[in-house]
């Protein structure tokens, strides 16, 4: 028998060589939650190990990821007051403004995202300004726009638009090239499915809808060609990373994407991917790190270049262990 793969399956050293797919640590993103104040760290039940931080306290969690290898951060507000318009996520002294700017002072080689969405500064959780009981998207699109220039002025790389309104990407790119910002990047959530993975992450953002769902402006998990075209839109407003959310339901979305798109592409394993692991694991029905590493290869694998992931610190430290 002259076709053997397993040759080259039989030692450790063989197989790590002709590995096809990596994780790196410079590859991934790390979710922090920013709250008002100081010296306050809230834990968050349904993210274990995962807490909401004042800003000097993400100073101090950022400082760590650096250590470790991880590439970014990506900031999500968690303010203390809403109203009906949001309006406090564009307040230049906000909690991501205030954390961008300690950030970008003290100078760590971090990729600093900013999300830019209105549902966490909201009273009614929803991620546009609404209309009666409808989220208006040319209503919203103004206000978002004031976000990503707010997040943009305290110092962040790439602002990340999530709401998932059409023209979102347009009205940010022409806010930040008409205030000089055009250095300035945007990450797209051009992919974002009405998804029933989110449910960590909005009792974590306090973001959760007063009423109805986000199945108007969210895209249906079925549709596969709408994706195509949400990121095509998204590339040609001017888009500068492409992003798929959830990652584990959406694999087959990035290597369709990996094979049209040449920007870069991330993936966001979100909250109840990494809810669904930890109490598996728990129950010992899985074993947590090999199965947490296998799931992030897949991503990777789809075609992802960058990944968020709630396990970028662990991530981290396991890769520098298997490279000692």
């Amino acid at each position: 028998m002259a076709d053997r793969p397993r040759r080259l399956r039989s030692r450790p050293q063989l197989r790590n060589l002709v590995r096809e797919s990596r994780l790196d640590a410079a590859s991934l993103l790390a979710p922090l939650f920013v709250v008002p104040g100081r010296l306050r760290r809230e834990p968050i039940e349904s993210l274990p190990g995962q807490a909401r931080l004042s800003p000097d306290l993400v100073l101090q969690e950022a400082r760590r990821l650096t250590e470790l290898g991880v590439g970014g951060v990506v900031l999500f507000g968690v303010p203390d007051a809403k109203d009906d318009l949001g309006r406090g996520a564009a307040d230049p002294a906000g909690p991501v403004p205030e954390a961008l700017r300690l950030l970008r002072s003290s100078d760590l080689p971090l990729v600093l995202v900013a999300d830019v969405c209105l549902c966490e500064y909201t009273i009614h959780g929803h991620c546009g300004i609404l209309n009666g009981v409808e989220v208006d998207n040319d209503l919203s699109l103004p206000a978002l726009a004031d976000v990503g220039l707010a997040y943009a002025q305290a110092g962040a790389d790439l602002v990340a638009p999530s709401a998932m309104m059409d023209g979102q990407v347009a009205a940010i790119r022409s806010r930040l090239d008409d205030s000089g910002l055009v250095q300035t990047g945007i990450m797209a959530y051009a992919c974002k499915h009405a998804s029933a993975f989110y449910a960590p992450f909005r009792d974590a953002a306090d973001s959760t809808p007063a009423f109805g769902d986000r199945r108007s402006y969210q895209m249906d998990p079925a549709n596969a060609r709408e994706a195509m075209r949400e990121m095509a839109l998204d590339q040609a407003e001017g888009a500068d990373v492409l992003m798929v959310k959830p990652a584990l339901t959406s694999l087959d979305l990035l290597a369709r994407a990996r094979m049209r798109f040449d920007l870069p592409l991330a993936a966001y394993q979100v909250s109840g991917e990494l809810a669904m692991l930890e109490a598996a694991s728990e129950r010992g029905w899985l074993e947590r790190r090999p199965a947490a590493l296998e799931t992030l290869l897949a991503i990777r694998r789809a075609g992802a270049d960058i990944i968020i992931t709630y396990l970028a610190a662990e991530v981290a430290s396991w890769l520098s262990e298997e490279q000692r």
